[in-house]
């Protein structure tokens, strides 16, 4: 994860190699410098019963990934085959884009930058939900 850059606010919390860190009274940066270092933002964590659709599913996996409890080999196949599973039914141009970013990632063990490229997708598929509820 060299490069990775996070912006946190006043006590802000964040996972990062199993550990958790809150930030203190002002909003702060910090640049990760060591690689595959496994970065989770708590705001941005999905909790169990929120996994209710394909996307968050998918998200959730990277999710276990970073917060060390998953397996890295046996979570990688469940992401990209959840990711061609979406790439059926998501077709628009945006979506694919986001889709492939997501994938270029996760092939490179990047899952922090896979699950911030599949994140963007959860509005988009709120939005078809509401449309055709299931």
């Amino acid at each position: 994860m060299s490069g990775l850059v996070l912006k946190l606010n006043p006590k802000e919390r964040v996972l990062v190699n199993g550990a958790v860190i809150e930030n203190g009274d002002r909003r702060s940066r910090l640049s990760i410098l060591t690689p595959n270092a496994n970065i989770l933002r708590l705001r941005d964590a999905l909790r169990p019963d929120e996994v209710n659709t394909p996307v968050r599913r998918v998200c959730y996996v990277a999710q276990l990934i970073l917060s060390g409890d998953a397996s890295v080999d046996e979570a990688k196949i469940q992401i990209l085959n959840g990711i061609e599973q979406l790439s059926q039914a998501l077709r628009d141009p945006d979506s694919r884009e986001q889709l492939s970013a997501a994938t270029d990632a996760i092939r490179k063990n990047d899952f922090y930058r896979g699950l911030k490229a599949l994140r963007t997708l959860l509005p988009r598929e709120e939005r078809l939900l509401a449309v055709h509820p299931q």
